[in-house]
């Protein structure tokens, strides 16, 4: 487990972005709709986000809602995104992409890396609708993705938390895992020490899974509950980030006895 523990909060709003940012998150990704599972956010939404938060934005890049298999006009639109995230100072993107029979489209993902390059790319829970996870980490390996956002192809991280467990072992050192999906202050120190990732994405309740999670049309986020307030969600940001440098300074603890 390394001594630094990340947390990526996924965000529809710039008082959300900010919130996030006082609570202690190390990064936000940005999307808008969250109810369909998130899509790309506005040009404005962007460029504000950007103008009243410092730290990191990974910007989701996704055309519409449904499945993962886009047509040529769709990928167009998703290269136009991209190009628009580089120019608003965005400093990663999110996207994912899958063949008709949800094997990972390498070709198509590839050519949108190396378009978003020298940005990171985060292959999204569009992973967890693919065929066969293990299968499926070598293709996105092959693309150039930078990490792999992951429930381990259940509704939610702690229903996948053995098959997270393998996978980041199988991708260490060759592209990050992060674990999403329902995480939240009750659970996260056992996905930490379970699955020994490390970086941790969730929407801090801001979202609630819905019943088909992101194994079918849902990217990741489920069904929108009640807009929290910026204070509330700041406080509940703040209990994460203190749980993750907690277990940080566990690890460090831990790598000290051992030298």
């Amino acid at each position: 487990m390394p001594n630094r523990l990340v947390l990526e909060i996924c965000v529809e709003s710039v008082d959300h972005a900010v919130a996030a940012e006082r609570g202690g998150a190390h990064r936000i990704e940005l999307c808008s709709d969250l109810t369909s599972g998130g899509i790309t956010p506005s040009a404005g939404l962007m460029q504000t986000a950007r103008r009243h938060v410092c730290f990191p934005i990974h910007v989701l890049i996704r055309p519409r809602a449904g499945d993962f298999c886009y047509s040529d006009h769709e990928l167009e639109i998703m290269r136009e995104d991209i190009q628009a995230a580089k120019e608003f100072g965005m400093d990663g993107v999110v996207l994912g992409i899958l063949h008709e029979d949800t094997r990972v489209d390498i070709e198509h993902t590839k050519a949108l890396v190396e378009l978003a390059y020298p940005l990171p790319v985060t292959f999204h829970r569009a992973f967890d609708a693919s065929g066969d996870l293990e299968t499926s980490l070598e293709e996105v390996i092959q693309t150039g993705a930078s990490r792999i956002l992951t429930s381990g192809g259940e509704v939610g991280a702690m229903g996948g938390l053995s098959t997270l467990a393998r996978l980041v072992q199988a991708a260490r050192g060759r592209i990050l895992l992060m674990p999403g999906g329902g995480i939240d202050s009750g659970n996260i120190v056992r996905i930490i020490r379970t699955t020994g990732a490390p970086e941790f994405h969730t929407s801090v309740g801001a979202s609630r899974s819905s019943a088909t999670g992101d194994n079918g049309t849902d990217r990741g986020a489920g069904r929108a509950s009640h807009p929290q307030s910026s204070v509330v969600f700041a406080e509940q940001v703040a209990k994460l980030a203190s749980l993750l440098l907690g277990a940080s300074d566990i690890a460090t603890s831990d790598d000290e006895r051992v030298r």
